[in-house]
């Protein structure tokens, strides 16, 4: 495939706005760096702005990491929450939800108000981790119009209720079938982490090694596709570039680091790189 050509194009004459807006939902008190992680890599990719909305109580703690990302304070209560969202979602590009949330109850509440305000949007819905976690608690059946979805095989084996065996054997097979049941875009990270659209449209990745077998990775990824997806590309495009880029940051970090010793962090300074070598190799194989 000629991931060059998934890239998208860079105007000269341009504002923040131009390379899009992200809404990131993530973070809880023990799970600061999934938000900061999952934010960093949007602006890392070329979105051009991102607010994360994340619990007051962390915020400060995120804002010192980088000067780079604008916030939105959550509170404890569900219902103000939700009122403050559904008043700013309507100025992003891309919803992105999941990231360390956690599982607490009124995150449950706030995630299935916010799926049902989604469902009536056309904006881009790119869910991860406790998000996922969320739609098995809740079991959720419809998804936003244009979602993406990036469960690990675990994670889709809550999705589907079945054996995680029974993913691990069939990989190809259960990710047609989450894009089916849920109609969105399906990527199953993992060796050759796989992307499937909501009409079953399969496509492999062969990036990436064991450095991205590191807590913090997914959330790098989701930033990541997000990030594409604020700039015009479209799910399977986003999922399928996202991913590659991902895998290819992991292999240079690796290169410097060792596939021991790169951390999720690291990935960060390793995604411009990725995107240079793809600006100068247009004809790569699948």
């Amino acid at each position: 495939m000629d991931y060059k050509k998934l890239l998208p194009k860079r105007q000269q004459n341009s504002h923040k706005g131009t390379f899009g807006k992200i809404l990131n939902i993530a973070g809880s008190q023990n799970f600061q760096g999934a938000a900061f992680l999952s934010s960093i890599s949007a602006l890392k990719i070329g979105a051009g702005y991102i607010m994360l909305a994340c619990p007051e109580n962390i915020l400060n703690n995120i804002a010192s990491l980088s000067p780079d990302i604008t916030f939105l304070p959550l509170v404890d209560s569900p219902l103000e929450n939700i009122g403050l969202l559904q008043k700013n979602i309507d100025k992003f590009d891309v919803i992105s939800i999941g990231c360390g949330i956690g599982s607490q109850k009124r995150t449950l509440v706030l995630f299935e108000k916010l799926l049902k305000i989604l469902s009536k949007s056309d904006t881009p819905v790119i869910i991860d981790a406790d998000g996922l976690n969320a739609i098995s608690v809740l079991q959720i059946e419809k998804l936003p119009p244009k979602t993406i979805i990036t469960p690990h095989e675990v994670e889709l084996a809550r999705l589907l209720n079945v054996e995680v065996n029974e993913i691990s054997e069939n990989r190809i097979k259960y990710a047609k079938v989450a894009g089916k049941k849920f109609n969105c875009t399906t990527v199953l990270k993992g060796h050759n982490t796989l992307i499937c659209d909501s009409s079953g449209n399969l496509s492999i990745n062969n990036s990436g090694n064991s450095a991205l077998a590191k807590a913090g990775s997914g959330d790098v990824l989701a930033g990541m596709v997000a990030g594409l997806l604020a700039q015009g590309c479209a799910l399977a495009d986003a999922a399928v570039l996202g991913v590659y880029l991902h895998g290819l940051s992991g292999e240079l970090a690796s290169q410097k680091l060792s596939e021991y010793s790169t951390l999720a962090s690291d990935l960060l300074e390793f995604i411009p790189q990725a995107i240079n070598k793809t600006l100068q190799n247009s004809n790569f194989s699948d």
